[in-house]
């Protein structure tokens, strides 16, 4: 099959009627819309609560304006133009500033609005930035969609990466498997180009965004495979959406599916309190239970994800919960003397994010022996970061 053709205003969709055009037009004049001919095949149009409708298509609901932009403050973290480095050992580069589709719940859909200045086209400064430090040993290509990017440009930046000794892994979070296999499929130049750096000792990793079964398609699983006979290690990622893969057994069949074509799961995010997501964020307890049921559904290979939330302060673990108690884990943390302090709050079943909880139990057992805890509550951790 051809590229598909890729659509950005809401009536080149002739399923959706005038009406709704109408309706949701203010919602695309707010958060940009994109999607393309392939993706939107896979929505069944008689069904209004579709779960890949759920995941590309406006709502109504996005005008709530509950949460901010930037969920996580990763603009404390910049450290040259197009660069994080949030944790010792690995930064993020913004490559790109589009991606095959947008995702409704997208984290970072601040990149795709006009006042974007986060994203660069010349990495330069970044990549002395990286030279410059070696702690660091991984980098993570993202944005928008690096593989959206032309393979000529995508080659220049994994050549250069390579070039610096300390950098053993490349990852490329990627959600074009899912949204357009077919820019996999179509270019043997971007297989000849994972060949070619993707080796023994140094690694390129596909970090994929399958959100729901249903699109793991015969050409996503062909591209996939197209990928992995190249030498690229993929694995996957997907936060929990109301309405997608809330369900223990639509998130437990989306696990096993993985397993078996060997893209391992590797997070479950809880939805990032970002404007216009809260509609399709689950609270944290109900979030941990549906991840527990799922992961039991499948085989040790299928239980392989975390249930995190990616916190101003670092990428914190929901380890599990009891009748009165809830158990964090700082997994990552941005402050390395936090690295897996565990922390314990009474339940909240209101709370859909770490900030939520105040009610902190002191408790041996489940403390980091090495992490004398500082701060009272989530809020003084917090703003303690942010000043």
């Amino acid at each position: 099959m051809k590229q598909p053709k890729y659509i950005t205003k809401l009536q080149q969709i002739p399923e959706l009627s005038s009406h709704e055009r109408e309706r949701l037009q203010p919602v695309c004049d707010t958060f940009a819309f994109r999607a393309n001919e392939y993706y939107l095949s896979l929505i069944d149009w008689d069904d209004p609560n579709d779960p890949i409708r759920k995941i590309v298509i406006p709502h109504r609901d996005e005008l709530a304006m509950v949460g901010q932009l930037d969920a996580s403050n990763e603009k404390l973290y910049k450290k040259a133009p197009g660069l994080e480095h949030k944790y010792e050992h690995t930064v993020v580069l913004l490559v790109n500033d589009v991606c095959g589709a947008y995702c409704r719940f997208c984290f970072r859909k601040r990149l795709f609005m006009d006042f974007n200045d986060e994203v660069t086209r010349d990495i330069s400064e970044g990549i002395e930035y990286i030279r410059q430090h070696p702690e660091i040993n991984n980098v993570l290509l993202t944005g928008g969609d690096p593989l959206l990017l032309s393979t000529n440009r995508l080659k220049k930046i994994i050549a250069e990466l390579r070039e610096i000794e300390h950098i053993r892994i490349i990852r490329i979070g990627s959600k074009m498997p899912a949204f357009n296999p077919f820019r996999i499929l179509n270019d043997p130049s971007l297989i000849e180009m994972f060949e070619t750096y993707s080796t023994c000792e140094k690694k390129i990793y596909v970090m994929c965004h399958f959100n729901h079964p249903r699109e793991l398609t015969e050409q996503a699983k062909q591209a996939l495979h197209l990928l992995q006979r190249a030498g690229v290690v993929t694995v996957n990622q997907t936060p929990l959406i109301k309405g997608v893969n809330d369900k223990p057994e639509v998130l437990g069949k989306l696990l096993d599916e993985l397993s078996f074509i060997g893209v391992p799961p590797y997070y479950v995010f809880q939805c990032r309190p970002t404007q216009g997501n809260h509609h399709l964020a689950i609270p944290v307890e109900k979030a941990c239970e549906i991840h527990e049921q799922a992961k039991m559904m499948g085989s040790g290979l299928a239980k392989r994800s975390r249930l995190v939330m990616s916190h101003t302060l670092g990428k914190i673990e929901i380890l599990g919960i009891t009748d009165d108690y809830i158990l964090f884990r700082f997994h990552r943390a941005a402050n390395p003397t936090d690295k897996a302090y565990t922390v314990v709050f009474k339940r909240n079943p209101n709370a859909y994010w770490y900030d939520d909880y105040s009610d902190i139990v002191v408790d041996s057992t489940f403390t980091n022996p090495f992490h004398k805890p500082e701060f009272e509550n989530a809020d003084e951790m917090t703003l303690s970061l942010l000043n």
